[in-house]
């Protein structure tokens, strides 16, 4: 597996704090898929439409999975979802609403997360929310269910 985390956050971007969501995620896969995956990297970029979407634009061909941290709230920042709905040509409706559907019980407010998940030709992007315990909450639910995610985009079949 191929996997890009996008770190979207105006203040990681410009080192006010140290970005822990992308971190966390990519700890947490390494830890559970260990073998399965054969590259990880990490990208910050700021709360801007554009970027976003350039950034997932430039990255599609050479990643499977794309996970986005932050921006999936309510400010008039938070456009994570609105770009991410924008460069996927299908949506994956079930997962974004099983995520927040598990992240629920965890916390009521989940169900403020705008999160989105779709492909794009080869590429499954799914957004996470931006604080450290709901990133590690949802990279926990979809690690079972990526490399089936991978096989059906890949036209392998179940």
């Amino acid at each position: 597996m191929k996997i890009l985390v996008i770190t979207v956050s105006d203040r990681a971007y410009k080192g006010v704090y140290e970005d822990k969501s992308g971190a966390i995620i990519i700890k947490t896969l390494e830890e559970k898929l260990q073998n399965k995956i054969s590259n990880i990297e990490k990208i910050i970029v700021p709360d801007e439409y554009d970027i976003i979407l350039n950034t997932l634009n430039e990255n599609k061909e050479k990643f499977d999975i794309i996970i986005t941290t932050g921006g999936t709230g309510l400010s008039k920042r938070d456009v994570t979802p609105e770009a991410t709905e924008d460069f996927c040509k299908k949506e994956v409706q079930g997962v974004s609403d099983y995520l927040r559907q598990e992240s629920i019980k965890d916390t009521i407010f989940a169900s403020l997360s705008r999160g989105y998940a779709g492909i794009n030709d080869n590429v499954f992007v799914v957004n996470f929310p931006g604080s450290v315990k709901g990133a590690e909450y949802c990279t926990n639910l979809i690690i079972p269910l990526l490399e089936h995610i991978i096989s059906m985009i890949k036209g392998e079949g179940h």
